[in-house]
């Protein structure tokens, strides 16, 4: 074994086009988040497709569609503002399982952290994060998240 095949090994057109799949999502995600901790309304739902369902369990209900999903952001902004505090979002350990016709199902962790004006940043909550991704005009969009916490039953 040289030591180009310890740098470099072969990959298979498949594990090649996985891999390539596997950087796609990770970037949308990276992407989606911090136009959400950015609180940029628009362009975070644009990230969605104009069905969507949003289910996460800090709402009563489920969001549903680009317009409410914006406006939650909007308030979530006013919240923070308010407060002073600043929150941010992590995804990691990220499942990719392809589905039909140009759909995966993802399967993540989503970590808040909360920094409080002047103070220390801490993890809030501890979420599993579960999505239908769609491609749309050949870019990814999610159309169902469903989000459970760690601390709630």
């Amino acid at each position: 074994m040289t030591t180009e095949t310890l740098i470099r090994p072969e990959r298979s057109p498949r594990e090649a086009e996985f891999g390539d799949l596997y950087a796609q999502v990770q970037q949308f995600y990276s992407h989606q988040m911090q136009l959400f901790d950015a609180h940029d309304a628009d362009r975070w739902a644009a990230t969605f497709t104009e069905d969507s369902v949003f289910d996460v369990p800090t709402l009563d209900t489920p969001v549903r569609g680009r317009a409410e999903l914006a406006a939650n952001v909007r308030r979530n902004q006013v919240q923070q503002e308010r407060s002073g505090d600043r929150l941010r979002h992590w995804i990691g350990m990220l499942d990719i399982q392809p589905g039909r016709n140009d759909e995966l199902h993802t399967r993540c962790y989503a970590l808040v952290y909360i920094t409080p004006r002047g103070g220390t940043s801490k993890v809030l909550r501890v979420c599993v994060m579960e999505d239908v991704l769609v491609r749309v005009r050949g870019k990814w969009r999610t159309r169902h998240r469903v989000v459970t916490r760690d601390d709630l039953d």
